[in-house]
């Protein structure tokens, strides 16, 4: 149960990333917090617009919206990122291993070849 919403976590989290607009606005938010209105000024879309990519970050909880008096203010959730980086870590251990048990059967190979 644990890998099934670790896997549809991790492919929410790659959804939302899939978009150049939803990268922007989270490039946008390393500055700091945000409301959605200053999010879509730069963006030249509507609030309804920006409201809609920053609810499909929100869902793959990768950024949070508050409401603060009459602003939603919008909020980089970081620790987020950590599921991204330990699949891609997952996979350079993965691809590192498989690499080098390539490098080392070429290098036999070579080795023995030289013998002949």
């Amino acid at each position: 149960m644990v890998k099934f919403l670790h896997d549809r976590d991790l492919s929410a989290v790659f959804h939302a990333l899939s978009d150049p607009t939803r990268r922007q606005i989270l490039e946008a938010l390393r500055e700091g917090p945000k409301s959605v209105g200053e999010l879509a000024a730069p963006l030249d879309m509507t609030f309804a617009g920006a409201s809609k990519h920053i609810g499909v970050l929100e869902r793959a909880e990768l950024l949070t919206r508050s409401k603060e008096g009459r602003r939603r203010v919008c909020r980089v959730q970081r620790s987020r990122f950590a599921l991204v980086e330990q699949w891609l870590r997952d996979y350079s251990s993965y691809w590192n291993e498989r690499l080098d048990a390539l490098a080392a059967a070429i290098e036999e190979e070579e080795d023995g070849g030289a013998d002949e």
